[in-house]
């Protein structure tokens, strides 16, 4: 066995145990979290919470702040996160991070999982009449075959 095969990452067996939870504020997604959250405290993974921000050009092309309400929306999504774990404080311990960053959520969420090695995807079911035609970001993901996701009604 080579040096490089040696210590080659390996998902599911050696390294970090990762679970990431898209969240967006939807209902959909806060159980999505929470679900990832137990799975987390079970397995003993880290809980990695991400938020992608969107892009919105036709709103920015109208004067509309959508930067700043995006951002709002990150901080409240912390926030809320932190008050729930502060809760449960001394009786779970979970180990927690909080991603945000623009772009859109599909893209959002592979990059954050590629880049965080994890070993696990949750997301909220899709609450957008729409992507029952186009395809929701969940069910790109399960296309996309790179990692176990759930996705949570």
């Amino acid at each position: 066995m080579t040096e490089q095969q040696s210590h080659r990452f390996e998902r599911g067996t050696d390294g970090p145990k990762v679970i990431v939870a898209g969240v967006d504020g939807s209902d959909s997604s806060l159980r999505a979290a929470a679900y990832a959250s137990g799975l987390a405290r079970r397995q003993g993974a880290l809980l990695a919470l991400v938020y992608v921000q969107p892009v919105l050009a036709a709103g920015a092309a109208l004067g509309a702040p959508v930067a700043d309400t995006t951002e709002e929306i990150a901080e409240d999504l912390v926030a809320q996160v932190r008050d729930a774990m502060e809760r449960i404080k001394g009786i779970f311990d979970i180990r927690w991070e909080f991603h945000t960053f623009r772009g859109d959520p599909y893209n959002g969420l592979v990059k954050a999982a590629d880049d965080l090695k994890a070993d696990a995807v949750v997301v909220g079911a899709s609450e957008q009449a729409g992507h029952r035609i186009i395809g929701s970001v969940a069910v790109r993901l399960v296309k996309a075959g790179r990692w176990p996701v759930t996705v949570v009604p």
